[in-house]
């Protein structure tokens, strides 16, 4: 059976404008969903600005499916501002970053305070019903397949996910390799197209990649939840729409 992922927006992709026309313009795209920033769009802690962009998100038929955290799994670092903000949005998933370092380098001390943080914030989101996931990124300890299951494995709690995005410079084909080695344990996707180093192309630039992966995705036992549109080639809010209808037509969504 294949599965519905729903097509969306990082609102970090528009960081430029404002929550009212990131909305607007994602709507007018045809997309489903929206992960609001917590960079800019809605700050933590800023709960009087949560509740504005929660309203003006449904007013324009959208969902707010996750908050896009930059809590970092510090030793000392608050995480209560965050939650309190997803809770006013309305999410159940807040993305979090596993430290710093990559996970080659880290120590053991450095590995330690990342997975006994991840454990007490997957806990406290949990008492409000909230999952967490991973940024699959570079210079943390889930920057590649093997070091997001191994961090998975000592947090050891299955409300935390991961996110997951082509790594910078890989082929298609190792792509592939790595998100089917993380699949069952991705719940939303980073869409975009850099190639060959961080040249910002269209999504149909590397159909080679998407095309295949969304469609092996889609028919997983575990399939992700939601695939959302990550970088604009030149941050040009224009481009969205062609963008999403790329997106919409790789996951067989077509406009509604």
């Amino acid at each position: 059976m294949t599965a519905t992922i729903r097509a969306g927006l990082c609102s970090v992709s528009l960081r430029m404008l404002d929550a009212e026309h990131v909305a607007e313009l994602a709507a007018r795209a045809g997309l489903h969903t929206i992960e609001w920033g917590g960079d800019v769009h809605v700050p933590p802690g800023d709960l009087e600005r949560a509740a504005k962009v929660a309203r003006l998100t449904a007013a324009t038929g959208l969902r707010s499916c996750s908050y896009g955290s930059y809590f970092r799994a510090g030793g000392d670092e608050p995480f209560t501002p965050a939650l309190d903000t997803a809770s006013v949005l309305g999410v159940d998933r807040v993305r979090v970053w596993a430290g710093w370092v990559s996970s080659a380098a880290a120590t053991g001390p450095e590995w330690t305070t990342v997975v006994s943080r991840l454990r007490d914030a997957v806990d406290e989101a949990g008492e409000r019903g909230i999952r967490l996931a991973l940024e699959f990124h570079a210079n943390t300890l889930s920057d590649t397949a093997e070091a997001t299951l191994r961090l998975l494995s000592h947090v050891d709690r299955a409300a935390l996910s991961s996110y997951w995005q082509p790594p910078v410079g890989a082929s298609g084909r190792r792509a592939i390799e790595g998100y089917r080695a993380l699949a069952g344990r991705v719940s939303a996707l980073h869409v975009f197209s850099w190639w060959p180093a961080q040249e910002r192309l269209a999504l149909d630039a590397r159909s080679g990649l998407w095309q295949p992966l969304l469609a092996e995705a889609a028919s997983s036992a575990r399939p992700p939840e939601d695939a959302l549109l990550e970088f604009l080639p030149g941050d040009d809010p224009s481009l969205l729409a062609r963008e999403a209808a790329t997106l919409r037509r790789y996951l067989g969504r077509p406009r509604t």
